[in-house]
């Protein structure tokens, strides 16, 4: 079994995936402060009487996104994958937010009170952009928050977790050691908010 974690805005979601990535079941819900409290009970509750011990393989969204949030979410992953002793994957949110909502034209994440990570659909890699520069978009992936916040008409909540289980899969059967959990860290294209980039030390989990 696989776990799923996606904690990259504050429309955050949790997974459970059979190893070839089929989706057994899943929880999505908003939630601005209280990632550390609502994250691990979710998955517990999403078990049912499924025991923990049958995971397989943990995947967590590495952003970018909310910085608390992806800190919060790596932290829990990593202690699962260390606890269970089993492998971690790591897989980029934007991306699985798309792969979620196959009509979207591009998926958006909070980077500041004007700026935006920006991923179009066919993009390799996200990009900060200003809020306007996000309009005519068309139908997008974004939490909810934002989307009142930048005017987003057309957009979609996250659903990343089932995303994130089925592109860990994948992974897993080309490197069945997946990620290692000593350096696998959240795609931060930015320093957090008051911290500058050129004095940030980089972060160990373990």
């Amino acid at each position: 079994m696989i776990i799923a974690i996606d904690g990259a805005s504050t429309d955050q979601s949790v997974a459970l995936a059979a190893p070839d990535g089929e989706l057994v079941a899943e929880d999505t819900w908003t939630s601005a402060r209280r990632q550390s409290a609502e994250l691990l009970p979710r998955i517990l509750a999403l078990l049912g009487d499924r025991s923990l011990h049958d995971t397989t393989l943990v995947a967590v969204g590495t952003g970018p996104g909310s910085f608390t949030g992806l800190r919060v979410a790596m932290a829990l992953a990593k202690g699962l994958s260390f606890g269970l002793r089993v492998p971690i994957i790591g897989v980029p949110s934007l991306g699985a937010w798309l792969d979620a909502e196959p009509d979207a034209a591009a998926a958006v994440g909070r980077a500041g009170a004007r700026d935006a990570y920006l991923l179009g659909r066919g993009d390799a890699t996200p990009r900060i952009a200003d809020r306007d520069a996000l309009s005519g978009l068309g139908t997008v992936v974004a939490a909810g928050d934002l989307a009142a916040a930048f005017g987003l008409a057309d957009a979609r909540r996250p659903r990343g977790a089932r995303s994130i289980a089925r592109r860990a899969a994948e992974r897993m059967r080309a490197d069945p050691a997946g990620d290692d959990l000593r350096t696998l860290e959240p795609v931060y294209l930015r320093a957090p908010r008051g911290v500058e980039a050129e004095s940030m030390e980089p972060v160990r989990w373990l």
